[in-house]
């Protein structure tokens, strides 16, 4: 390949990037909008419960944290009332509505609250292994509102 065949190309990929990051940046929320995360678990048949009771052990109060902090706005906790068809499963869904879209992916969220609510940090993080054992899926899903009406 001759050295302008080199340069179309990248001239190329590089507008692709730039199109791409400018599509991303005009689809992202406004910093201080909230940003809501819908979060599905389907665990192995007959863990449900158990799988619950880990999570509302383990990880709901470092939500709680979250929370109090003002990182997180909203927990709101599901399971459906009725099975589904197992393509379409899930068995627990949590909702969490975050300040904006940075806590949402900020990967520190609930660090800081791990000590001072788990004095034993091993047997949290055997519980949490566990816990995610109980999984066959986990899946989460960034959601927007939808104007119905003028």
């Amino acid at each position: 390949m001759n050295n302008f065949n080199k340069m179309t190309v990248t001239a190329f990929l590089a507008l692709i990037l730039f199109l791409c990051m400018d599509a991303t940046a005009q689809n992202q929320k406004p910093a201080d909008e909230s940003f809501t995360v819908e979060g599905y678990y389907k665990v192995r048949w007959g863990y449900v419960d158990e799988f619950i009771d880990l999570y509302k052990k383990n990880h709901y109060p470092l939500l709680k944290k979250a929370i109090e902090k003002g990182d997180l706005l909203a927990i709101k906790a599901e399971k459906p009332l009725h099975h589904n068809t197992e393509e379409g499963r899930w068995d627990f869904k949590v909702t969490l509505v975050f300040k904006n879209v940075q806590a949402a992916f900020d990967p520190n969220l609930t660090e800081p609250y791990k000590k001072a609510l788990y004095p034993d940090l091993d047997k949290l993080v055997k519980d949490e292994h566990h816990r995610f054992e109980l999984l066959i899926a986990h899946w989460d899903v960034p959601v927007t509102k939808v104007e119905l009406e003028k």
